[in-house]
């Protein structure tokens, strides 16, 4: 018997992978497995991603139990009676860790990521003042939200369920959502104003505990009792452990929900979100659904259905691995490397710090724009180079009334080292060095911004 080819000897790695039809015939699993792999070589390294905010490395007993978890649809609780009990156990970790009343006794459930969160918060928000109106006898089709600069999912959300979004814009003196200008946004059919712990675009935390102060006062004035929904996706996995103190979750009796993604700062892989209401009631009947077809009758209120087991089941390994302390020694890391990478770029003498990586300011994040007279290079040009040396950096303007300003933004996750920091500070520098002896003609417009950079960080 004739020893077995080697895959790329095989009559059928001379034809390819299919693009467009599926063949009649299959081929190598082998061989299909390399040619796709070979395929992938052309993503980045996603280590290297310092746009994304979601997490990019793993410890191997994470690897294990995805892999144990691969065939158990979540969803299917009468089958898998363990991962629903492991995903109540962390809905109540998470309410605790956000100082619910009762965490034992909240609603709460996983999720594919915050947006998908995000928007169970936003409808439970429309039902209970939908609900609250029909009971006063008061028009209920004008519903509308008041947020910040807020990632797309509640763009999406105003959309797809008929909610108007009022959105604060950010300015050079304001940069975003804040007390002093809410009242000027809200009305009596607002459901609801989502304050950002971690916003995209600016890294900073919106001041939720001022935000619902503004919203007592408006309610003494107006009789309007407008809810908080915090946007936690990032924040939500760190202001509890390495700013305690800071006032923003479930301790404001105005805060009413709140969302975060496990796999950005929660440290899990991707395709896990969270949300939790404050107290059952918070949450409305309307939107919980009962099935049976599954074997028993079970109760569902996510807006997906089937989903894989294995990202809660790692969620649940990392709170029980790491603990509060481990999370907060990551975490501290992380913002120390961002701090000294901020300075380090000082001094450069071609940039000025826009977020300085403060940790009682915003999440571990450090963002740069360029000197006015510095005219060799434009920051889509640095990010369009230190992508040869593999890493993937945002350059991008700010939103409409900050548009002439363009900023590079770092976000440093699970993984990132101080030696990957000086390899970092170092590739800059060898840009820069470049530049010097090769100027770039110089043209900055919003277009160009949108066009290098991906406003979702979900």
């Amino acid at each position: 018997m004739s020893e077995k080819l080697d895959i790329y000897g095989l009559a059928a790695a001379r034809e390819g992978l299919s693009n467009n039809i599926i063949r009649e015939h299959g081929i190598d699993g082998d061989l299909t497995y390399n040619l796709i792999k070979d395929e992938l070589l052309l993503d980045g390294n996603s280590r290297q991603n310092l746009s994304t905010f979601c997490q990019t490395w793993m410890e191997d007993n994470i690897h294990k139990i995805m892999e144990d978890c691969i065939d158990k649809n979540m969803i299917d609780k009468d089958e898998y009676p363990m991962t629903a009990e492991i995903e109540k156990r962390c809905v109540e970790m998470i309410a605790d860790l956000w100082h619910s009343p009762e965490p034992a006794k909240t609603a709460g459930c996983s999720t594919t990521g915050s947006s998908e969160a995000a928007m169970l918060g936003g409808l439970a928000m429309k039902f209970n003042w939908r609900n609250k109106r029909k009971a006063e006898g008061k028009p209920y089709d004008k519903p509308n939200i008041v947020t910040g600069p807020v990632q797309v999912c509640w763009q999406k959300f105003a959309r797809y369920f008929d909610v108007e979004i009022r959105e604060v814009s950010i300015e050079a003196t304001r940069l975003g959502l804040d007390a002093d200008i809410l009242s000027q946004y809200v009305d009596e059919n607002t459901i609801g104003v989502v304050p950002t712990l971690g916003v995209t675009f600016t890294c900073h935390y919106e001041p939720v505990a001022e935000i619902c102060a503004a919203l007592d006062k408006i309610q003494a004035e107006k009789g309007w009792d407008i809810p908080v929904h915090v946007d936690g996706a990032s924040g939500g996995f760190i202001a509890p452990f390495i700013e305690p103190d800071l006032v923003w979750d479930f301790r404001l009796a105005r805060v009413k929900s709140v969302n975060a993604s496990g796999h950005k700062f929660g440290l899990a892989p991707l395709g896990v979100g969270w949300v939790v209401w404050r107290e059952w009631k918070d949450m409305p009947e309307d939107m919980i659904f009962w099935v049976n077809y599954l074997g028993g009758n079970m109760p569902t209120f996510a807006l997906n259905f089937s989903r894989p087991g294995g990202q809660i089941v790692a969620q649940y390994y990392l709170f029980n691995r790491l603990g509060k302390e481990g999370y907060r020694t990551i975490m501290q890391n992380l913002y120390g490397a961002a701090q000294y990478i901020g300075k380090e770029i000082v001094k450069l003498g071609d940039f000025e710090i826009f977020f300085d990586g403060d940790p009682k300011k915003g999440i571990p994040a450090i963002s740069w724009t360029q000197k006015a007279d510095q005219k060799n290079y434009s920051l889509y040009d640095l990010s369009d180079r230190l992508r040869m040396r593999g890493w993937q950096v945002a350059a991008y303007s700010m939103l409409p009334n900050m548009q002439e300003t363009v900023i590079m933004r770092l976000v440093l996750r699970h993984g990132f080292s101080m030696n990957m920091a000086d390899m970092f500070i170092n590739d800059v520098k060898r840009s820069l060095e470049y530049f010097e002896k090769h100027p770039v003609a110089v043209t900055q417009t919003a277009g160009e911004a949108n066009a290098h950079f991906d406003h979702s960080g979900r």
